[in-house]
Order: structure tokens, then C-alpha cells, then sequence
């Protein structure tokens, strides 16, 4: 064996050993993640009662004895990450096949680079829209004071759109074009082919910006802290013009003067938006399972 191609199998090795590690660290990232959560809290959750825990109506820290229920916090993330699914879904969906498929030239080197600079804008940014924009908006417009499930609903449905936008169009453009080509050959229309064939082969990529999609805004904290109301009561379906607290807006309002029995509750408060984010990854693995089946 030469130099030269001794050489290169040096090379391939270290470039093996580099991407072990990468995937490594990212694994290893996740598990410490893991371990931190809950050994700091489940303890806790275990000691206030899991049930009362995640059933309790009642987040009253300063109290004697303190009460911490985060019942409303669940309700407030499940009713916020809802509407922005209402909101942003079928448009990031819509406005991604349109860029795949009808969108012209001229107005695809715009939009593309404008999408992309959407993705790029900090949360806190979105939260000041939200507050200047939105709110009077809504206050205007559907009552209220503004701060309201709705008016997250609908700044969430804004901060996804450019996670489905991009992964759906970029699944769309996968296709194989034969695939369109055949249906317009059977006689099919641009839109027919495109709606009944292209997008229904693309499924999968694009339930994975769905999927992404509703992970940023389960996670979301700025901007929704900024126009939500923060108000840690439980609401029903009906009170959308209401104010709430999300779990992750409840986590860093009251983290930074937290102590003791309050922080061991915030912390399992984490737990609980962990367990959620495994919950939708573990849904999207098993469609995604029963598809290929």
C-alpha cells in the first residue's frame, strides 16, 4: 500500500471518528438533559403528589402552605400550541406548495430570502409585534384587554411558519419528478397533480414540519410571556379572549427569585413540558412507522 493511499484511509478514519463523536455529543447532550430533569423533579413531584401536581387548579407559591397545581399552565399550552396549529398549518402548507409549484420566478427570488429572514428574527422581536400590533388589534376588533389566548394563538401561528414552509416545500421539490409527470400524462391538471398526487407523496416530510413546527411552539417562552396575560387560571374553550400562562412562561417569570420547594416545583414544571415534547416525537415516529408499513 502506498503512501498516498495510506493517506487517505488516515483521513477516512479520523472523519469516521469525528462524526461518531458529533452524533455522540448530540446524544449525550439529550441524556444529561434527561438526568438533570428528573432526578431534580420527580423527587419533588413526588413529594407535592403527582396527581395533585398535574391536576391542581392553584399556583400560589407565597401561601402557607404553598399550593402548586399547574393544571391551568397545561391547559394554557395545549389551547396556545392548538391555535397556532389552526393558524399556521394549512398556510405554511398552502404557501409551500405554491412555492414548489406555482410560484413564479420574479416572485420566488423574493419570498424565498424573506421567509428565510423570518426563520431568523428572535423571539423577543415577534413579542414586541405582538404587543404593539396584535394586541391593539385584537382589542379593537374581538374585545378583551389584547392579552389573550388568541392573540398568542395567532403570533405563534406567525413564529411557525417558516419551519413548515421550508422543510414542506424542500419535501415537495424531493419528489421525483416522473411521479408528476405521470399523473399530467394520464390527464390529470397542474392543480390535481400537484394536490391529489405531489403533496400526498410528500406526506412524510411534510408531517416532520408539522411536527417541528408544533415543537417551537410548545416551547416558545418570550413571545408568549409578552402577550398572553400570564394569568395562571384555568380557562375554558370558550375563553379565548382571555388571558393565560403556558408552562414555559410560568418557568422563567418566577425562576430567577425561586428557591427551595418553589424552584423544586418550576424545575418539575420542566418535567412536564419534557414529557410533552417526548409524547409528540414519540406520535410523529409511530405515523411515521404505520406509513412505511
Amino acid at each position: 500500500m502506498g503512501k498516498r493511499s495510506l493517506r487517505l484511509l488516515n483521513r477516512e478514519y479520523a472523519a469516521k471518528i469525528l462524526f461518531i463523536i458529533s452524533a455522540s455529543a448530540a446524544i449525550i447532550a439529550v441524556g444529561l438533559i434527561c438526568v438533570f430533569l428528573f432526578l431534580q423533579g420527580l423527587p419533588a413531584m413526588w413529594d407535592m403528589g403527582i396527581i395533585r401536581f398535574l391536576t391542581g387548579t392553584d399556583w400560589r407559591p407565597t401561601w402557607d402552605p404553598p399550593r402548586f397545581g399547574i393544571l391551568p399552565m397545561i391547559v394554557g399550552s395545549l389551547y396556545v400550541t392548538a391555535g397556532a396549529i389552526l393558524f399556521g398549518v394549512p398556510i405554511g402548507i398552502f404557501a409551500a406548495v405554491f412555492m414548489a409549484k406555482f410560484c413564479p420566478r420574479p416572485i420566488y427570488v423574493i419570498l424565498k430570502p424573506a421567509i428565510n429572514l423570518l426563520a431568523g428574527i428572535p423571539s423577543v422581536v415577534y413579542g414586541y409585534f405582538g404587543m404593539v400590533v396584535l394586541v391593539p388589534f385584537v382589542r379593537e376588533n374581538f374585545g378583551g384587554n389584547g392579552n389573550s389566548i388568541f392573540t398568542a394563538s395567532i403570533l405563534l401561528g406567525m413564529m411557525i411558519l417558516p419551519t413548515i414552509i421550508t422543510i414542506s416545500e424542500n419535501a415537495i421539490r424531493a419528489i421525483p419528478p416522473e411521479i408528476y409527470e405521470g399523473a399530467i400524462a394520464l390527464g390529470a391538471s397542474h392543480e390535481r397533480a400537484t394536490f391529489k398526487v405531489v403533496l400526498p407523496a410528500a406526506k412524510s416530510g411534510v408531517m416532520a414540519s408539522v411536527i417541528l413546527g408544533i415543537g417551537r411552539a410548545v416551547g416558545e417562552t418570550m413571545a408568549v410571556r409578552m402577550v398572553a396575560g400570564n394569568q395562571a387560571i384555568l380557562r375554558m374553550p370558550h375563553e379565548f379572549l382571555s388571558g393565560a400562562r403556558t408552562l414555559t412562561a410560568n418557568v422563567v417569570i418566577e425562576l430567577g427569585y425561586a428557591y427551595g420547594e418553589h424552584r423544586a416545583a418550576l424545575i418539575a414544571t420542566g418535567v412536564v413540558l419534557f414529557v410533552f415534547v417526548m409524547i409528540i416525537n414519540a406520535l410523529f415516529s409511530i405515523l411515521k412507522k404505520k406509513e412505511s408499513a
